[in-house]
Protein backbone atom coordinates (compact mmCIF):
# COMPACT_ATOMS: atom_id res chain seq x y z
CA UNK A 1 0.00 0.00 0.00
CA UNK A 2 1.53 3.32 -1.06
CA UNK A 3 1.83 6.41 1.12
CA UNK A 4 -1.18 8.16 -0.43
CA UNK A 5 -3.48 5.24 0.35
CA UNK A 6 -2.18 5.05 3.91
CA UNK A 7 -2.78 8.76 4.42
CA UNK A 8 -6.27 8.47 2.97
CA UNK A 9 -7.08 5.50 5.20
CA UNK A 10 -5.71 7.29 8.27
CA UNK A 11 -7.69 10.41 7.47
CA UNK A 12 -10.85 8.33 7.02
CA UNK A 13 -10.35 6.54 10.34
CA UNK A 14 -9.65 9.85 12.12
CA UNK A 15 -12.72 11.46 10.57
CA UNK A 16 -14.87 8.46 11.52
CA UNK A 17 -13.60 8.55 15.09
CA UNK A 18 -14.26 12.28 15.39
CA UNK A 19 -17.71 11.81 13.89
CA UNK A 20 -18.60 9.10 16.43
CA UNK A 21 -17.26 11.21 19.31
CA UNK A 22 -19.20 14.20 18.01
CA UNK A 23 -22.44 12.26 17.77
CA UNK A 24 -22.00 10.84 21.29
CA UNK A 25 -21.18 14.27 22.70
CA UNK A 26 -24.19 15.80 20.96
CA UNK A 27 -26.48 13.06 22.27
CA UNK A 28 -25.17 13.45 25.82
CA UNK A 29 -25.55 17.23 25.68
CA UNK A 30 -29.06 16.94 24.31
CA UNK A 31 -30.02 14.49 27.05
CA UNK A 32 -28.58 16.79 29.72
CA UNK A 33 -30.40 19.76 28.24
CA UNK A 34 -33.68 17.85 28.25
CA UNK A 35 -33.10 16.84 31.86
CA UNK A 36 -32.46 20.45 32.86
CA UNK A 37 -35.59 21.58 31.02
CA UNK A 38 -37.72 18.93 32.76
CA UNK A 39 -36.34 19.87 36.16
CA UNK A 40 -36.28 23.63 35.92
CA UNK A 41 -38.85 24.61 33.31
CA UNK A 42 -41.90 26.48 34.41
CA UNK A 43 -44.39 24.41 32.41
CA UNK A 44 -44.98 22.06 35.32
CA UNK A 45 -42.78 19.25 34.10
CA UNK A 46 -42.35 16.39 36.49
CA UNK A 47 -39.15 16.86 38.42
CA UNK A 48 -36.71 14.01 38.87
CA UNK A 49 -36.54 13.21 42.54
CA UNK A 50 -33.30 11.98 44.08
CA UNK A 51 -34.48 8.37 44.14
CA UNK A 52 -32.50 7.56 41.00
CA UNK A 53 -34.81 4.72 40.05
CA UNK A 54 -35.20 3.60 36.48
CA UNK A 55 -38.22 5.02 34.69
CA UNK A 56 -40.71 2.60 33.17
CA UNK A 57 -42.93 2.89 30.10
CA UNK A 58 -40.85 5.69 28.59
CA UNK A 59 -42.47 5.25 25.17
CA UNK A 60 -45.95 5.66 26.60
CA UNK A 61 -44.73 8.64 28.59
CA UNK A 62 -43.34 10.42 25.51
CA UNK A 63 -46.54 9.89 23.55
CA UNK A 64 -48.76 10.95 26.44
CA UNK A 65 -46.88 14.19 27.14
CA UNK A 66 -47.71 15.38 23.62
CA UNK A 67 -51.46 15.31 24.30
CA UNK A 68 -53.55 17.78 26.25
CA UNK A 69 -54.60 15.09 28.72
CA UNK A 70 -50.97 14.14 29.25
CA UNK A 71 -50.00 17.74 29.99
CA UNK A 72 -52.83 18.02 32.52
CA UNK A 73 -51.71 14.82 34.25
CA UNK A 74 -48.15 16.14 34.17
CA UNK A 75 -49.16 19.35 35.93
CA UNK A 76 -51.08 17.47 38.60
CA UNK A 77 -48.23 15.06 39.22
CA UNK A 78 -45.81 17.97 39.53
CA UNK A 79 -48.01 19.47 42.25
CA UNK A 80 -48.29 16.20 44.18
CA UNK A 81 -44.54 15.60 44.47
CA UNK A 82 -44.95 11.91 43.55
CA UNK A 83 -41.93 10.23 41.99
CA UNK A 84 -43.90 8.96 38.98
CA UNK A 85 -44.14 9.96 35.33
CA UNK A 86 -47.40 10.54 33.42
CA UNK A 87 -46.77 7.37 31.40
CA UNK A 88 -46.35 5.26 34.52
CA UNK A 89 -49.45 6.79 36.08
CA UNK A 90 -51.50 6.11 32.94
CA UNK A 91 -50.42 2.46 32.78
CA UNK A 92 -51.14 1.95 36.48
CA UNK A 93 -54.58 3.54 36.14
CA UNK A 94 -55.43 1.31 33.17
CA UNK A 95 -54.36 -1.73 35.16
CA UNK A 96 -56.47 -0.69 38.16
CA UNK A 97 -59.51 0.03 35.95
CA UNK A 98 -59.16 -3.38 34.29
CA UNK A 99 -58.85 -5.08 37.68
CA UNK A 100 -61.92 -3.31 39.09
CA UNK A 101 -63.89 -4.06 35.94
CA UNK A 102 -63.06 -7.77 36.18
CA UNK A 103 -63.67 -7.96 39.94
CA UNK A 104 -67.05 -6.21 39.76
CA UNK A 105 -68.18 -8.29 36.80
CA UNK A 106 -67.26 -11.54 38.56
CA UNK A 107 -68.37 -10.72 42.11
CA UNK A 108 -71.56 -8.79 41.33
CA UNK A 109 -72.75 -8.92 37.71
CA UNK A 110 -71.37 -8.08 34.25
CA UNK A 111 -73.42 -4.88 34.30
CA UNK A 112 -71.29 -3.51 37.16
CA UNK A 113 -68.02 -3.91 35.25
CA UNK A 114 -68.19 -0.62 33.30
CA UNK A 115 -69.49 1.20 36.38
CA UNK A 116 -66.53 -0.01 38.44
CA UNK A 117 -64.14 0.97 35.64
CA UNK A 118 -65.55 4.50 35.46
CA UNK A 119 -65.39 4.82 39.25
CA UNK A 120 -61.79 3.63 39.13
CA UNK A 121 -60.83 6.34 36.62
CA UNK A 122 -62.64 8.98 38.70
CA UNK A 123 -60.90 7.71 41.83
CA UNK A 124 -57.50 8.05 40.14
CA UNK A 125 -58.19 11.71 39.42
CA UNK A 126 -59.51 12.17 42.97
CA UNK A 127 -56.31 10.57 44.29
CA UNK A 128 -54.18 13.15 42.49
CA UNK A 129 -56.37 15.96 43.81
CA UNK A 130 -56.13 14.53 47.31
CA UNK A 131 -52.34 14.28 47.09
CA UNK A 132 -52.16 17.85 45.86
CA UNK A 133 -54.33 19.09 48.72
CA UNK A 134 -52.30 17.05 51.19
CA UNK A 135 -49.03 18.48 49.92
CA UNK A 136 -50.51 21.97 49.97
CA UNK A 137 -51.61 21.47 53.58
CA UNK A 138 -48.13 20.33 54.52
CA UNK A 139 -46.64 23.35 52.80
CA UNK A 140 -49.09 25.69 54.57
CA UNK A 141 -48.07 24.22 57.92
CA UNK A 142 -44.45 25.14 57.11
CA UNK A 143 -45.24 28.70 56.01
CA UNK A 144 -44.80 30.25 59.49
CA UNK A 145 -41.31 28.76 59.75
CA UNK A 146 -40.55 29.82 56.17
CA UNK A 147 -41.67 33.37 56.89
CA UNK A 148 -39.59 33.43 60.07
CA UNK A 149 -36.45 32.26 58.22
CA UNK A 150 -36.94 34.86 55.49
CA UNK A 151 -37.48 37.59 58.08
CA UNK A 152 -34.33 36.67 60.00
CA UNK A 153 -32.26 36.42 56.83
CA UNK A 154 -33.41 39.75 55.42
CA UNK A 155 -32.96 41.47 58.80
CA UNK A 156 -29.34 40.28 58.70
CA UNK A 157 -28.88 42.12 55.41
CA UNK A 158 -29.08 39.14 53.04
CA UNK A 159 -30.72 39.44 49.62
CA UNK A 160 -34.06 37.78 49.00
CA UNK A 161 -32.50 35.23 46.62
CA UNK A 162 -29.99 34.21 49.30
CA UNK A 163 -32.74 34.03 51.91
CA UNK A 164 -34.78 31.70 49.70
CA UNK A 165 -31.72 29.49 49.24
CA UNK A 166 -31.19 29.29 53.00
CA UNK A 167 -34.85 28.40 53.53
CA UNK A 168 -34.59 25.66 50.89
CA UNK A 169 -31.66 24.11 52.75
CA UNK A 170 -33.16 24.32 56.24
CA UNK A 171 -36.77 23.28 55.62
CA UNK A 172 -37.95 19.72 55.10
CA UNK A 173 -40.17 18.53 52.26
CA UNK A 174 -42.39 19.74 50.72
CA UNK A 175 -41.29 23.32 51.40
CA UNK A 176 -37.63 22.43 50.94
CA UNK A 177 -38.28 20.72 47.60
CA UNK A 178 -40.45 23.53 46.28
CA UNK A 179 -38.00 26.24 47.33
CA UNK A 180 -35.15 24.25 45.81
CA UNK A 181 -37.03 24.35 42.52
CA UNK A 182 -37.48 28.12 42.94
CA UNK A 183 -33.78 28.67 43.63
CA UNK A 184 -32.84 26.50 40.65
CA UNK A 185 -35.07 28.61 38.43
CA UNK A 186 -33.49 31.77 39.81
CA UNK A 187 -30.04 30.32 39.13
CA UNK A 188 -30.81 29.91 35.42
CA UNK A 189 -31.98 33.50 35.05
CA UNK A 190 -35.68 33.51 35.86
CA UNK A 191 -37.08 36.46 37.77
CA UNK A 192 -38.26 36.25 41.36
CA UNK A 193 -41.76 37.28 40.30
CA UNK A 194 -42.10 34.42 37.81
CA UNK A 195 -40.55 31.76 40.04
CA UNK A 196 -42.68 32.65 43.07
CA UNK A 197 -45.77 33.07 40.90
CA UNK A 198 -45.40 29.53 39.58
CA UNK A 199 -44.94 28.29 43.14
CA UNK A 200 -48.29 29.84 44.06
CA UNK A 201 -49.89 28.20 41.00
CA UNK A 202 -48.53 24.75 41.84
CA UNK A 203 -49.71 24.87 45.46
CA UNK A 204 -52.70 27.25 45.51
CA UNK A 205 -53.63 28.59 48.94
CA UNK A 206 -54.54 31.95 50.41
CA UNK A 207 -51.63 31.90 52.84
CA UNK A 208 -49.07 31.24 50.11
CA UNK A 209 -50.59 33.89 47.85
CA UNK A 210 -50.26 36.45 50.67
CA UNK A 211 -46.62 35.48 51.28
CA UNK A 212 -45.75 35.53 47.58
CA UNK A 213 -47.48 38.89 47.10
CA UNK A 214 -45.55 40.35 50.04
CA UNK A 215 -42.22 39.12 48.68
CA UNK A 216 -42.93 40.24 45.12
CA UNK A 217 -44.05 43.73 46.15
CA UNK A 218 -41.06 44.14 48.45
CA UNK A 219 -38.74 42.98 45.68
CA UNK A 220 -40.25 45.45 43.21
CA UNK A 221 -40.71 48.54 45.32
CA UNK A 222 -38.62 47.88 48.41
CA UNK A 223 -39.95 48.75 51.83
CA UNK A 224 -40.04 47.25 55.29
CA UNK A 225 -39.90 43.60 54.32
CA UNK A 226 -38.69 42.46 57.75
CA UNK A 227 -41.62 44.02 59.62
CA UNK A 228 -44.10 42.67 57.09
CA UNK A 229 -42.70 39.15 57.34
CA UNK A 230 -42.74 39.19 61.14
CA UNK A 231 -46.38 40.30 61.18
CA UNK A 232 -47.18 37.69 58.56
CA UNK A 233 -45.50 35.00 60.68
CA UNK A 234 -47.82 35.70 63.61
CA UNK A 235 -50.87 35.67 61.34
CA UNK A 236 -49.85 32.39 59.75
CA UNK A 237 -49.36 30.79 63.16
CA UNK A 238 -52.90 31.78 64.18
CA UNK A 239 -54.38 30.51 60.91
CA UNK A 240 -52.48 27.23 61.32
CA UNK A 241 -54.09 26.63 64.72
CA UNK A 242 -57.52 27.57 63.40
CA UNK A 243 -57.22 25.17 60.46
CA UNK A 244 -56.21 22.36 62.82
CA UNK A 245 -59.24 22.94 65.05
CA UNK A 246 -61.65 23.07 62.11
CA UNK A 247 -60.19 19.89 60.59
CA UNK A 248 -60.63 18.09 63.91
CA UNK A 249 -64.26 19.16 64.20
CA UNK A 250 -65.05 18.02 60.64
CA UNK A 251 -63.39 14.61 60.93
CA UNK A 252 -66.70 12.90 61.79
CA UNK A 253 -68.47 14.52 58.83
CA UNK A 254 -65.79 13.35 56.40
CA UNK A 255 -65.95 9.82 57.83
CA UNK A 256 -69.73 9.80 57.32
CA UNK A 257 -69.32 10.85 53.69
CA UNK A 258 -67.13 7.81 52.96
CA UNK A 259 -69.36 5.48 54.98
CA UNK A 260 -72.43 6.10 52.79
CA UNK A 261 -71.11 4.53 49.53
CA UNK A 262 -69.39 1.73 51.48
CA UNK A 263 -72.77 0.78 53.00
CA UNK A 264 -74.33 0.64 49.54
CA UNK A 265 -71.57 -1.60 48.19
CA UNK A 266 -71.79 -3.83 51.27
CA UNK A 267 -75.55 -4.18 50.84
CA UNK A 268 -75.16 -5.32 47.23
CA UNK A 269 -72.45 -7.83 48.14
CA UNK A 270 -74.56 -9.21 51.00
CA UNK A 271 -77.64 -9.53 48.80
CA UNK A 272 -75.68 -11.29 46.08
CA UNK A 273 -74.10 -13.67 48.61
CA UNK A 274 -77.45 -14.53 50.21
CA UNK A 275 -79.13 -15.01 46.81
CA UNK A 276 -76.46 -15.94 44.25
CA UNK A 277 -77.19 -14.44 40.86
CA UNK A 278 -79.73 -11.93 42.21
CA UNK A 279 -77.88 -8.90 40.84
CA UNK A 280 -77.44 -10.60 37.47
CA UNK A 281 -81.19 -11.16 37.26
CA UNK A 282 -81.94 -7.58 38.36
CA UNK A 283 -79.59 -6.08 35.80
CA UNK A 284 -80.87 -8.40 33.09
CA UNK A 285 -83.81 -6.09 32.37
CA UNK A 286 -83.77 -2.39 31.34
CA UNK A 287 -85.90 -1.45 34.35
CA UNK A 288 -83.45 -3.08 36.73
CA UNK A 289 -80.50 -1.38 35.06
CA UNK A 290 -82.21 1.99 35.42
CA UNK A 291 -82.90 1.28 39.09
CA UNK A 292 -79.25 0.32 39.73
CA UNK A 293 -77.98 3.45 37.94
CA UNK A 294 -80.38 5.60 39.95
CA UNK A 295 -79.17 4.00 43.18
CA UNK A 296 -75.52 4.57 42.26
CA UNK A 297 -76.32 8.19 41.36
CA UNK A 298 -78.08 8.72 44.70
CA UNK A 299 -75.17 7.27 46.67
CA UNK A 300 -72.73 9.45 44.74
CA UNK A 301 -74.93 12.50 45.31
CA UNK A 302 -75.06 11.77 49.02
CA UNK A 303 -71.29 11.47 49.16
CA UNK A 304 -70.67 14.80 47.42
CA UNK A 305 -73.41 16.63 49.36
CA UNK A 306 -72.00 15.51 52.71
CA UNK A 307 -68.49 16.43 51.61
CA UNK A 308 -69.70 19.83 50.48
CA UNK A 309 -71.53 20.50 53.74
CA UNK A 310 -68.38 19.62 55.66
CA UNK A 311 -66.14 21.88 53.59
CA UNK A 312 -65.37 25.19 55.29
CA UNK A 313 -63.12 27.76 53.71
CA UNK A 314 -60.77 29.43 56.17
Amino acid sequence: MDTTAQLALGAFLLASTLAVVGVLTYAAGRAQRQTVIERLSGDGAVRELPSGRRRRFTGVDRQLRRTRLGRRVQLKLAATGLDITPGEFAVYVIAVVAGLWTAAASLLAPFFGPIAGILGAISANAFLSHQRRRRTEQFINQLPELSRILANATSAGLALRTALGMAAEELDAPAGDELTLVTNQLAVGRSIDDALGELAERLPSRELVVLVTTLVLANRAGGTLVASLRNLTNTLEERKETRREVRTMLAEVNATAFTVPVLGLGAMLMMNSMMPGALARVTGSPLGQIAILAAVALFATGFFVIRRLGKIEI
